[in-house]
């Protein structure tokens, strides 16, 4: 059972244009980098609200003593709750979800408010891009990069100097962070699923929930540009089984969705075209088998 959330909104008197939702769990020294950054190099004001999953570090405090809205669990919840629970603190109209290990490259926010404004509808999901210091198997995150692999190592100057350098399209297909869906698209499809928790495969579900309310316009920006140190918190918890728990939802794998329905890291040309099932129908059948031996 999880143990109870607590909310805490503090007054936001300035006008905010983003709510940037982080879940952190014991790892201050890099959530203290993260909203560092997104102080000093943020375009715009907006609304930062923490979750504070137990805060044993010192974490609690220190929020508090910054004087940010926040909720907290005793325990580790994961990041369905962990994304779900501030994000209902929210003020703004646009939810950012961002990682707690994230350094945020100047006007991050400047590039994806360009992009709402330009999109003229609430219907997209849009994110930045991150640059990583390791090789990425992903062809939408810049690596490898290698500006510090923890925050005691960060070299912070030459990434500033360096950061935008970095030759990258556009990119489709959406499920990485930071990411921003207007607040409605995201009360229309309930945020993450907790049956995902404590998140294994919560975002391509995401995803899925997305397009299945109506979403083509999936859209990674170049310019917008974050560090992503990979604390890997995520190897402190029992994972659950976020693969086959999205094959038996939704009936595809979560690869047959990345590449037959969202293109993921190819160039952005628009909005995504409705699948065409002939051209992939043996993987379609590869999942309904595999379904059924799950069942």
């Amino acid at each position: 059972m999880n143990p109870k959330i607590l909310f805490h909104q503090e007054a936001n008197p300035e006008k905010s244009v983003f709510s940037i939702v982080i879940p952190s769990w014991n790892n201050l020294p890099y959530l203290k980098c993260c909203i560092n950054s997104i102080r000093k190099n943020s375009t715009y004001r907006h609304q930062i609200i923490v979750h504070v999953n137990e805060g044993t570090d010192g974490t609690l405090e220190w929020i508090q003593e910054q004087k940010l809205s926040y909720t907290h669990s005793s325990q580790n919840v994961g990041v369905c709750y962990g994304f779900n629970a501030p994000a209902a603190l929210a003020q703004t109209d646009y939810i950012v979800l961002s990682d707690d290990d994230f350094y945020f490259a100047p006007d991050w926010d400047k590039y994806l408010f360009e992009e709402i404004k330009a999109l003229g509808h609430e219907f997209f999901c849009i994110t930045g891009t991150m640059i990583e210091h390791t090789q990425s198997t992903q062809r939408c995150i810049l690596s490898p990069f290698d500006y510090g692999r923890t925050v005691e190592t960060f070299q912070e100057e030459k990434f500033l100097h360096d950061f935008h350098s970095h030759p990258l399209d556009d990119w489709t297909g959406g499920n990485w962070y930071p990411l921003v869906l207007h607040r409605n698209v995201w009360n229309l499809i309930g945020g993450l699923s907790i049956e995902f928790s404590p998140g294994m495969a919560s975002d391509p579900d995401m995803m899925m929930k997305l397009w299945q309310c109506g979403v083509r316009y999936y859209k990674g920006v170049s310019r917008s540009r974050v560090y992503h140190f990979g604390s890997k918190t995520t190897r402190r918890i029992k994972k659950n089984n976020g693969n086959r728990q999205f094959l038996m939802k939704w009936g595809i794998s979560v690869s047959t969705l990345a590449k037959h329905y969202l293109h993921m890291g190819e160039k952005f040309t628009g909005p995504l075209p409705e699948p065409d099932l002939k051209q992939f129908r043996t993987r379609l059948l590869r999942d309904r088998v595999k379904r059924l031996f799950l069942k």
